[in-house]
Order: structure tokens, then sequence, then C-alpha cells
């Protein structure tokens, strides 16, 4: 029996190692419910909104899941940004 292969390292890849829950959480705190309801349209961020459901839709909504992802790399060159800027 081999031992188990460690994934690959990915240290140009800002999501690797986040879990889900993780990216919503911080895009939650960052945008608030409403703003990211608007900015991504699905109903787990604008009808009642929680991390539980949120995370329940996204793990089986691969192309929402996507939009998240992407809104989450934006969210992290905005702040770097500011930071920067400031």
């Amino acid at each position: 029996m081999h031992p188990p292969v460690p994934p690959p390292r990915q240290p140009r890849n800002p999501l690797h190692g986040l879990t889900l829950e993780t990216i919503v959480t911080a895009l939650a705190e960052h945008y608030g419910w409403e703003e990211l309801g608007h900015l991504i349209p699905v109903r787990c961020f604008t009808h009642d909104p929680s991390i539980g459901s949120s995370l329940r839709f996204l793990r089986k909504t691969p192309w929402a899941r996507e939009k998240v992802e992407s809104l989450y790399l934006f969210m992290l060159r905005d702040i770097r940004r500011a930071q920067r800027d400031a």
C-alpha cells in the first residue's frame, strides 16, 4: 500500500486552503448580506440569508460557487489596492 500523495502546492492560488465557509463569511462581513445579494442575486443571499443556507446552496451549484469565488478574489484585490493607496 502506498502512502497518500499530498495535494500539489499552489502558492499562487489565493483560494488554496480556504474553505467555502471562510470565503462566504468574509464576503458577508465585507459587503453585508444586502449588498452581497445585489452583487450575486441568488436566493440564499437575498431571502433570510445565513452562512448555513448559503453553504448548502453553493455546494450544490457550481456556477454560483464560481461567482462567489470570483467576487472573493475581486474583494482581495480591492482591499490590497485600498491599503496601497492609503
